[in-house]
């Protein structure tokens, strides 16, 4: 990797880091290929992001951001997942550590509140954001079809009302 490549990834890894609502560090020595792409996959899935890159070029990196803190978490062959929704990358990430031994979660950071395993497996135990929406769209329906329900309800037990005396009269 040549000095343009690395102020470039250092550019672009800046802009995550300024951009992103969670970061999870975590350690993937002794992983196949294929479980890096599954993994992959799985984050890209969720809309998160996987990034392997140089401890020290992720570390200037760092500089200057909210999760400035995570920096001391880069040692040995770490893994970057991230993603905009503050959920996807920690759930991603717990779930496949719990298929993969291999796979340790080092902690993360939330903003600029540093997470721990426990506050990244936390984070993962909660509903995402398109979870949390269609929840609040339920909520505000449901009194909504309710004041329908009691508005057509009168009607109704007219309408039976009068059916039952129709009926009445016919039989009489």
């Amino acid at each position: 990797m040549d000095r343009a490549q690395k102020e470039e990834l250092v550019t672009s890894l800046s802009e995550v880091f300024k951009s992103t609502s969670v970061v999870v560090v975590a350690h993937y020595s002794g992983l196949t290929v294929a479980q890096m792409q599954a993994l992959r996959r799985q984050m890209k899935a969720s809309g998160a992001t996987v990034k392997v890159a140089k401890n020290r070029l992720a570390k200037i990196a760092l500089e200057g951001s909210d999760v400035a803190h995570v920096a001391s978490l880069l040692k040995g062959p770490t893994i970057i997942a991230y993603s905009s929704d503050p959920v996807a990358a920690p759930k991603v990430a717990v779930d496949f550590a719990k298929a993969n031994d291999k796979f340790v979660i080092l902690g993360g950071a939330m903003g600029t509140t540093a997470l721990n395993v426990d506050g990244v497996k936390a984070l993962a135990t909660l509903p995402s954001l398109d979870e949390l929406r269609a929840k609040l769209v339920g909520l505000i329906q449901a009194p909504a079809t309710k004041i329908a329900q009691l508005s057509t309800a009168p009607a109704a037990k007219l309408a039976r009302v009068f059916g039952a005396y129709s009926r009445e009269n016919e039989a009489a």
